[in-house]
């Protein structure tokens, strides 16, 4: 099943959207989940199909219903979101794959560190005025300089779940 979307721009709805993380801590006996109470971001559908666009993630709006853990988390142990208070996902290119997958390269950016982000996320519902689309994908956390890891107890990737939903921005 091949959905066609629309050109033009679309602006995320942030609430309707969420990008959730998930790492497996204390020697991967414990599962952190968190997630992130602030999103944005808009994207562009070219004539050809193919989109480019931004997610902008607020850091320090990070929740994972333990004020301590999210205080250190905001701390420069990780995110040090007093420097570094946005987490983005710039997507350079967006193409239609097999059935209603959607290939995404792009650039992750965390702590002011760069780098080249795949993944493949699936089409879960278009219409002429909006469109949703699901993510998972795994991050090593250390690529981006957060390195904290007392006692050896963080091992392995943190896991991002994303569903964002995109509408039509209202005409001005």
């Amino acid at each position: 099943m091949t959905v066609a979307v629309e050109t033009g721009v679309w602006q995320l709805d942030a609430t309707a959207s969420t990008v959730a993380v998930r790492h497996r801590t204390i020697w991967g006996l414990v599962t952190v989940k968190g997630a992130f109470g602030a999103v944005g971001g808009q994207g562009e559908v070219r004539p050809d199909g193919s989109a480019t666009g931004t997610l902008t993630l607020d850091a320090a709006t990070l929740d994972t219903k333990n004020k301590k853990r999210d205080d250190h988390l905001r701390s420069a142990d990780f995110f040090d979101v007093a420097s570094h208070p946005e987490i983005t996902f710039a997507v350079r290119e967006a193409r239609a794959g097999a059935g209603d997958t959607v290939e995404v390269s792009g650039q992750l950016t965390v702590r002011g560190v760069s780098r080249p982000q795949t993944l493949t996320a699936r089409l879960a519902g278009a219409d002429a005025d909006a469109l949703t689309l699901e993510t998972e994908f795994a991050v090593d956390r250390a690529e981006f300089g957060l390195t904290w890891n007392q006692l050896g107890m963080i091992r392995g990737l943190t896991t991002v779940t994303a569903a964002l939903r995109f509408v039509r921005p209202p005409a001005a």
